[in-house]
């Protein structure tokens, strides 16, 4: 894996571009947003988050279907529980994943943040393929963002609460440090 840093793609992992995007208005890139997701909820592997973020998801295939499918959102990344990653933005770029959110007094956090869903849920433990993704996956971000740091990487019910709940009780905070302890000024 390696970002191109024209471009904001990384190569070597798959790409799925997402409509769901805008402009930076800043260009700054200094938080990392963690989220979970599952479609249907609780099932994995069914390609429907791929569908979701790229406008394709069909409302009749399933009861929630039909609340979220009008909805356009996107994130950077999609890690799924084999530790498959997936890009839909480039990092250049405003995913639409946050939402109404505040970060330190500072709100609007798509403007300056990057979002990594993982295949999950609250609850279930996540796997040990996607923490090693998304150790690698961080790593390769905080050395290419200086503005990142360990101390600036988040959850969605971080920057949300009342509204977000993801990635949950599930998520193991201290395991994703370790996962990205070494990495040239990190401090986890």
């Amino acid at each position: 894996m390696q970002l191109d840093p024209q471009t904001g793609w990384f190569q070597g992992i798959r790409h799925c571009p997402s409509a769901n995007f805008n402009e930076r208005p800043d260009g700054e890139i200094s938080l990392l947003v963690v989220h979970n997701i599952s479609l249907p909820p609780g099932q994995f592997g069914t390609g429907k988050v791929l569908q979701f973020f790229q406008n394709r998801l069909v409302a009749d295939e399933h009861p929630f279907f039909a609340e979220i499918a009008a909805m356009r959102v996107s994130a950077h990344f999609f890690i799924e529980r084999d530790g498959s990653l997936t890009q839909f933005v480039s990092c250049l770029h405003r995913a639409w994943h946050a939402g109404v959110s505040c970060f330190e007094g500072r709100e609007n956090c798509n403007d300056f943040s990057l979002g990594v869903e993982l295949e999950g849920t609250d609850e279930l433990p996540y796997s040990d393929a996607q923490y090693a993704s998304l150790g690698e996956l961080t790593r390769h971000l905080l050395a290419a963002y200086p503005a990142l740091s360990a101390s600036r990487i988040t959850g969605h019910c971080d920057i949300a609460p009342g509204r977000k709940t993801d990635p949950g009780r599930a998520f193991d905070w201290a395991r994703l440090h370790t996962e990205i302890r070494g990495c040239e000024g990190v401090n986890a």
